[in-house]
């Protein structure tokens, strides 16, 4: 990989500044970061690097050091970025993460008491890209009497595919959420759809959300989504607290400025998880989580009471577990 000349290093670091003076969901803020930008590339800082990797940890410190928002990059990519279309960094990535996790639905699986577990990650794809190894998944879980939904691992997302989940997991069309973009001055609402034919799980069954520090972005929105709408609960530790959608901008073939450009509204608590993260309802080490969760689950099934094979199961789980010979939480088909 070429070293970075000094001029390149002048151009790419004050168009930095100029995208995130001009459109950073928070103006005065981007104001304020952009001039911390100018000062430091006045002063000699970016000119210590001379390769890309090393440009794009430096100016991205200096980009989070205001606020602390960590959609807001100047981000390092390995392999050469796509130049002919918007976000074409994200896109080729995208692509590659895609083909290497399933269609981002790594791990199904049928835990004893007729709970199922889901994990989905890196990402939630958008539709076009992996809608029907997701739908797939969807539909095999719908059967379960509870589900315990794996975020821990999730690291973003697209707003139209969390909704599309949110389908799945409610009765009826449900307002999610509302993203604010600066540069259109305008909102725009996401709701979960209305419901689409075939197998669902539905909006009444127990549902248990996994996070941890790693869960980002789209996969927090998720998590927040169905906590705050009371549809979830949700256990792990506080996820990474990133609630503003960026862009992404080509500045050299390996480094690509992703500028949060709208933020997001919760319709019921006003506000998001910027910052603070999704706090659990139930906080427990994440490595744990999935234990805690079926355990819960299986707890709620038997208080729900029910004739069918899988309740009984949990009944004699929980039975189990309760004279000291618990049930592994892993138990495949």
């Amino acid at each position: 990989m070429a070293q970075l000349q000094s001029a390149e290093i002048t151009g790419i670091v004050t168009e930095v500044s100029r995208l995130t003076a001009g459109l950073y969901v928070f103006p005065e803020i981007g104001e304020r970061i952009a001039l911390g930008l100018d000062d430091a590339l006045s002063k000699g800082r970016y000119h210590q690097s001379g390769d890309p990797e090393t440009l794009g940890r430096l100016v991205t410190e200096d980009l989070q050091s205001v606020n602390g928002d960590g959609h807001l990059r100047l981000k390092f990519h390995p392999h050469a970025i796509p130049t002919e279309q918007e976000d074409g960094a994200v896109l080729a990535e995208l692509a590659r993460a895609a083909d290497l996790s399933l269609g981002g639905v790594p791990r199904i699986e049928r835990l004893e008491g007729g709970v199922a577990l889901l994990k989905l990650a890196p990402i939630l794809f958008p539709l076009d890209m992996t809608g029907d190894s997701l739908n797939a998944a969807l539909g095999l879980v719908a059967r379960a009497e509870a589900l315990v939904l794996d975020l821990r691992e999730c690291v973003g997302g697209d707003p139209y595919t969390v909704a599309h989940i949110c389908g799945h997991l409610f009765d009826g069309p449900t307002h999610l959420s509302t993203i604010y973009d600066r540069e259109e001055d305008a909102e725009r609402q996401f709701w979960s759809p209305a419901p689409a034919p075939g197998p669902r799980f539905g909006g009444s069954k127990p549902l248990y959300v996994l996070i941890s520090r790693a869960t980002f972005s789209g996969g927090e929105a998720l998590a927040y989504d169905l906590q705050q709408r009371g549809r979830a609960m949700v256990v792990g530790e506080a996820s990474g607290g990133g609630a503003n959608p960026r862009q992404g901008f080509t500045l050299h073939p390996h480094l690509e400025a992703t500028i949060p450009t709208a933020r997001s509204i919760n319709p019921v608590s006003g506000g998001n998880w910027e910052g603070t993260g999704v706090i659990p309802d139930t906080a427990t080490d994440p490595a744990r989580a999935h234990e805690t969760a079926h355990r819960a689950a299986l707890a709620e099934i038997a208080r729900l009471g029910g004739d069918t094979p899988s309740a009984e199961e949990a009944r004699q789980a929980l039975h189990g577990q309760a004279d000291g010979h618990p049930t592994p939480p892993d138990a495949r088909l």
